[in-house]
């Protein structure tokens, strides 16, 4: 990532949030109006881009994008399958990305993501966003 999406204060995300990240529950995604009308919608999965930075796949979400550009803030909760332990990410659009090393891993997950099911996705741009905060939900069950 450019030096300058990274603040002074930065988030990690923590190994045991990682796991959740996976894409095998989707993740939802919620965004508010500059006036303040929410949305939330299910993304296939949160993209991890580097330790402080995750991207969002932005396929069939205009209300999300034009959410985005208008209140940057969005927050998005993960599951982890084998526990359900959740976990909210409070985030910070920084960034759209349309070509290059980011945009094209992430197009390559989601592509093996939906080969198996027989859906043609196609990713419009990667909405690259900083890691706020990062807060468990429900610690999980152990199985």
């Amino acid at each position: 990532m450019d030096n300058d999406l990274v603040m002074t204060q930065q988030v990690i995300i923590p190994s045991d949030v990682r796991s959740a990240m996976e894409g095998v529950i989707p993740a939802v995604v919620a965004t508010s109006s500059s006036d303040g009308v929410p949305n939330i919608t299910f993304i296939s999965r949160l993209y991890k881009i580097d330790e402080a930075h995750v991207g969002l796949s932005y396929q069939f979400m205009n209300k999300t994008w034009r959410n985005l550009t208008e209140n940057t803030a969005c927050t998005a909760f993960i599951t982890f399958a084998d526990t359900m332990a959740m976990w909210k990410l409070k985030l910070q659009f920084v960034q759209e990305v349309k070509e290059g090393p980011v945009f094209e891993e992430m197009e390559m997950q989601l592509m093996a993501l939906a080969t198996p099911h027989h859906i043609d996705f196609s990713l419009h741009a990667a909405l690259i966003c900083r890691i706020v905060a990062v807060e468990p939900v429900f610690a999980g069950a152990n199985i």
